[in-house]
């Protein structure tokens, strides 16, 4: 599992990060002890935690819109309608060994299963849009590859590490979701999945 750290020592997606450590600290002991002040707001923070905890997206969920997350295209065309459509949204990140490894892999996938209804996206968590547009360069990707530049995909979806990809079946939800990437293992299981899904009717 790979998680980036900052300058400053955090990951990118450092507010669900904090949310997680506050309720682990919230839930000990020593908890009580915290000043007046100091103890409501970390309530306050507590409870807004939950709510972000509670929004990843999970098998079975609907995935959020492509078309309305504002992503910034890098390479392999425009993002292709997907309704009605087997969808692999694969978040990654420049900074990421496994997420290269990962890509000749996608691009077979794009090859074998494109005319038959798969659509792939691969999603920029990259703070730094050069850092995005010169990976997605030397890659050269044959599907669509973009940027999620505001990081509002990611942070709706919460993927918990990089890379994870989803794979959405023709009704829009989550059928399947990778952690990380482990070779010849995770192409295995996404071909099986695929070939599960695009025999499904609408």
């Amino acid at each position: 599992m790979w998680r980036r750290k900052t300058s400053s020592g955090r990951s990118p997606f450092r507010v669900a990060d904090r949310f997680r450590a506050l309720i682990g600290a919230a839930t000990k002991p020593g908890f009580v002890a915290v000043p007046i002040k100091a103890r409501s707001a970390a309530l306050v923070l507590f409870a807004f935690g939950a709510l972000v905890v509670r929004a990843e997206v999970k098998v079975g969920d609907a995935f959020p819109a492509l078309a309305s997350a504002g992503l910034a295209p890098l390479a392999g065309g425009e993002i292709p309608a997907t309704t009605g459509k087997v969808v692999l949204v694969d978040f990654w990140a420049s900074w990421c060994a496994p997420c290269k490894a990962s890509f000749p892999m996608m691009a077979k996938l794009q090859k074998d299963y494109a005319a038959r209804g798969l659509v792939i996206v691969a999603v920029s968590v990259d703070e730094k849009p050069a850092a995005a547009a010169a990976f997605a360069k030397k890659l050269a990707p044959t599907f669509p590859t973009v940027h999620d530049r505001t990081q509002k995909l990611v942070t709706a979806v919460v993927a918990p590490t990089m890379p994870t990809s989803y794979l959405i079946g023709r009704d829009g939800r989550v059928r399947f979701r990778h952690e990380g990437y482990h070779g010849d293992v995770t192409e295995r299981e996404l071909r099986q999945e695929i070939e599960t899904l695009l025999a499904e009717k609408n």
